[in-house]
């Protein structure tokens, strides 16, 4: 095949928390805060937060990264207090704050270190554009770090109405970016929604591979397999 001329960017779980699934980081973030729900628990709260914040709108176009992580929070916590008893003592008006703040500092750190491989690859003139399943802020989260500026595109599922791992939010990437399939590079966290999809019609891929939501979906070894995302540099460049 010939070389890489364009690149799509996946978001959360890729540009944000370095491959690894949210869950983990927010895990980390209760034990941050003292808290230590039962896992099936916390796990179930997690889902029940993404479905809440998928039925009902309480994430507004305006919303940074911080202002959606207290929402969410709020709503798991809510879950978490109905059904963990032993956990639910240890709530306090403050734990959501400090989850929310401490997710806040991981994804600043992981989209700083991001940002230095975006930047190669935008002074040396590689269209990239960003296709992420999302709430309908995304803008807001991209430029409260500093780095909307190097997408031509931005794809939100939230915005065009399609969700990964529906490959047609995918084309609408590769048509933005005016390039055969075959030139473009996808660069995603999940296997089931970034890479299987991609390659559906026909891009590259580079899984960056991080601790999963359901480790056991996952195959052990794919070719396309990268550590970190500055592997992208040498790959495209």
């Amino acid at each position: 095949m010939g070389a890489v001329k364009g690149v799509i960017f996946d978001y959360g779980g890729t540009l944000d928390s370095c491959g690894e699934h949210w869950s983990h980081v927010i895990r980390r973030g209760y034990s941050a805060a003292g808290l230590e729900p039962d896992e099936d628990c916390f796990r179930g709260a997690y889902v029940y937060g993404e479905r809440a914040l998928a039925v009902t709108r309480h994430i507004l176009p305006h919303h940074t990264f911080l202002d959606l992580m207290r929402i969410k929070i709020r709503i798991e916590l809510e879950c978490i207090a109905r059904n963990d008893s032993l956990c639910m003592g240890k709530i306090g008006e403050s734990s959501a704050e400090t989850i929310a703040e401490y997710c806040y500092r991981s994804a600043e750190k992981c989209v700083s270190e991001s940002a230095q491989t975006l930047k190669k690859l935008y002074a040396a003139g590689i269209p990239m554009v960003l296709v992420s399943n999302f709430y309908g802020n995304v803008r807001s989260v991209l430029s409260d770090f500093g780095i909307e500026c190097y997408f031509d595109k931005i794809i939100e599922s939230a915005v065009v109405g399609v969700r990964k791992p529906d490959p047609r939010i995918f084309v609408l990437g590769v048509e933005a970016l005016r390039l055969a399939p075959e030139e473009v590079l996808v660069v995603g966290d999940s296997y089931s929604k970034d890479i299987l999809p991609a390659r559906s019609i026909g891009c590259r891929t580079a899984w960056l591979k991080g601790a999963g939501w359901e480790k056991e979906c996952d195959p052990e070894d794919d070719a396309d397999v990268i550590q970190s995302i500055s592997e992208i540099t040498d790959a495209v460049l």
